[in-house]
């Protein structure tokens, strides 16, 4: 563990050397340092990568004092077996490709455009596996020409401390580590991009406790095999990376969808550090609710068996609105689709045609965790009514856990987490952890936090459909159906009232303390009554 962590340490060093050659080169902060420190630490990744499945396969190179010149002596027949050989999820490299051959060349001339050239080249031989494939098709390579950002006089330079911070570094002895090793990674890595230039990135990143409750309570049988996980906002894939690491990286097969270049890359980085390479294929970029990717062999929208999701709340969708209002989208949104507001249609609560899209694309056995915001489990009227109406009707309602306010330390907005399951048929657990977590500041902003045992709590309780009070209730669907379907926990507690025992003698000493004390009041009540109207007497207009 102590290893673990002292390399977890090196990693950020790493990261913030990283970031501090392009604050040097006057890119601190900015959309395009945020390309390059992703870039550069994916190429430093596939590098040490490639290296740790070619000395497992070729123990002499292992034995080697310097494998790099080791592997340039096999012959071309016998490098191309060798590379075949690789696993599916290794990136195949060539002998010029390796950061060390070009820490040997970095003081050639036009250094920065073989830098470039050498990303680029990689990039068009994985392609195939690599690339992230957009709605239209097309497909977006694994690398860029990031030395192009920095002004051309100095590129040379910047390139030339990129691959010096890089040639001392290896991830190699780390290579069997899990998940949860890189979850704390990849945070650190993108944690300095959730603004950009005034944009906002909150979808990127999902609080960890967040994905954690969700994944542990989505699964929760042994020998699960072959499943597919899908998220129509992924984001940065912090939820299927939980999920997926929940159920068993080979067990299971991801998709994924969402609109923005930016989140599509970050997923396709996050499922390259977690064994998931096999699952890049069905990494889409394109806009889930207009053009939903993923369809079956009818061309009717696939079925998924987990689904998870923190879709944007409000989001301006007008430009598409109406293209939605179509006869093949019925079944899709049941519940109907949020009409235009005539002022201010950023607040178009988006988050409704995700809950319809996930619900119409989950299995006849299938589950789901969304992250809602909380005024959805109550809203009287409306979409969000006939939403959670067909929850319970349909009895795929699992239960709602309402979340601590500031779990999110970007948005004020309260949020609940619904769980869907076709299988759940019976009590629905309803729980309000809202009283639970430590408030910290991070930043300019407040954030919840919550200990791992109260991370437990809520996993547990909702596993064991546990009745604990002020926090959780179990409640059938008949239950649900009296109270027009709200889901807030508050409103199925039961009212105590505490009696206590008392003597006559007591009941009478405690009668004469109140008669004692109201006479006071009312003397003290004259007395001011008295007072008002003498100093009205007095006023004079002037």
């Amino acid at each position: 563990m102590t290893t673990t962590v002292q390399f977890q340490t090196q990693v950020k060093n790493l990261i913030d050397s990283l970031k501090g050659i392009c604050s040097n080169y006057g890119l601190g902060n900015s959309g395009d340092e945020y390309i390059i420190i992703t870039q550069t630490f994916l190429y430093k990744f596939l590098n040490d990568k490639f290296a740790y499945e070619v000395k497992k396969l070729n123990p002499e190179l292992a034995k080697a004092e310097n494998w790099q010149k080791a592997i340039e002596q096999l012959s071309e027949e016998e490098y191309e077996m060798l590379t075949l050989q690789l696993s599916a999820d290794t990136a195949v490299l060539q002998s010029h490709h390796f950061i060390s051959h070009l820490f040997g060349i970095q003081n050639t001339s036009d250094f920065a455009l073989t830098f470039d050239d050498t990303l680029m080249d990689i990039a068009i031989q994985n392609n195939d596996i690599f690339s992230v494939v957009t709605t239209s098709g097309s497909k977006e390579p694994l690398f860029e020409r990031i030395s192009e950002k920095i002004d051309e006089g100095d590129r040379n330079a910047f390139a030339k401390a990129v691959i010096n911070q890089l040639v001392d570094f290896s991830f190699e002895h780390i290579f069997n580590e899990k998940y949860d090793f890189y979850a704390t990674i990849f945070e650190y890595l993108i944690k300095d991009y959730n603004n950009d230039s005034g944009g906002t990135y909150a979808e990127y990143y999902t609080p960890h406790a967040v994905a954690k409750i969700m994944a542990s309570i989505l699964v929760t049988e042994d020998n699960i095999q072959d499943v597919t996980c899908y998220d129509p906002s992924a984001g940065s894939g912090t939820l299927l990376m939980n999920l997926a690491h929940a159920i068993g990286e080979d067990k299971c097969t991801i998709y994924s969808q969402d609109v923005s270049k930016k989140s599509s890359k970050l997923l396709r980085l996050n499922l390259i550090l977690n064994n998931l390479v096999h699952s890049l294929q069905n990494v889409v970029r394109g806009n889930t609710i207009l053009s939903p990717y993923h369809k079956d062999e009818n061309g009717q929208l696939q079925k998924f068996d987990y689904v998870v999701s923190n879709p944007p709340f409000k989001l301006d969708f007008s430009e598409y609105r109406d293209d939605l209002d179509s006869k093949e989208n019925n079944d899709r949104f049941f519940a109907g689709i949020p009409n235009i507001p005539k002022s201010k249609k950023s607040s178009m609560s988006i988050y409704s045609l995700f809950l319809q899209h996930i619900m119409h694309s989950m299995t006849k056995n299938g589950k789901a965790a969304i992250v809602v915001p909380t005024g959805f489990i109550t809203a009287q009227s409306g979409i969000d009514l006939k939403i959670r109406e067909k929850m319970v009707e349909s009895k795929m309602l699992a239960g709602v856990v309402s979340m601590p306010s500031n779990i999110f330390a970007t948005t004020g907005t309260n949020v609940s987490i619904v769980f869907l399951d076709k299988n759940n048929t019976e009590d629905v657990v309803l729980i309000d952890a809202s009283n639970l977590g430590t408030k910290i500041k991070e930043g300019k902003n407040q954030k919840t936090v919550l200990s791992e045992i109260e991370e437990q709590k809520i996993i547990d309780t909702f596993n064991n459909k546990e009745v604990e009070d002020d926090f959780s209730v179990v409640v059938s669907y008949e239950k649900i159906k009296t109270k027009n379907y709200s889901l807030s926990t508050g409103q199925y507690f039961e009212v105590k009232i505490e009696y206590i025992d008392i003597t006559a003698e007591e009941f009478e000493s405690k009668i004469e303390s109140y008669e004692s004390n109201l006479n006071i009041l009312f003397s003290d009540s004259k007395e001011l009554e008295i007072e008002i109207k003498h100093n009205l007497k007095g006023l004079k207009y002037e």
